[in-house]
């Protein structure tokens, strides 16, 4: 079975910033997005991360920096036996983990 390591930015202002590894299992047209759900769901509750399109019907919450690059990870898809590199988007206060401050 295939799966997609992401490096994702944990801690906070108090604690400082450092990456944890997480493995997901790939399926088929997976988003990073849906990746982060699956952490959350089956290995860390606590990750934090902005999204409001299952909560809100709303877009344009889950930016973040996927390998140097700003982009939606609703949009960015992930590659089969692939490694990430995830962090909050830089330049805006940040808050925890992947959430930064959006205004």
């Amino acid at each position: 079975m295939s799966s997609v390591t992401l490096h994702v930015v944990r801690g906070d202002r108090e604690t400082g910033r450092r990456f944890e590894d997480y493995e997901v299992p790939y399926r088929e047209g997976m988003s990073l997005l849906e990746a982060i759900f699956w952490i959350r769901e089956h290995q860390d509750p606590s990750l934090a991360v902005r999204y409001s399109c299952r909560s809100a019907n709303a877009c344009k919450e889950c930016m973040a920096v996927v390998d140097g690059k700003a982009g939606y990870l609703c949009s960015i898809r992930a590659v089969p036996d692939s490694s990430v590199k995830v962090e909050p988007l830089s330049g805006l206060p940040w808050i925890k983990d992947l959430a930064a401050v959006m205004e």
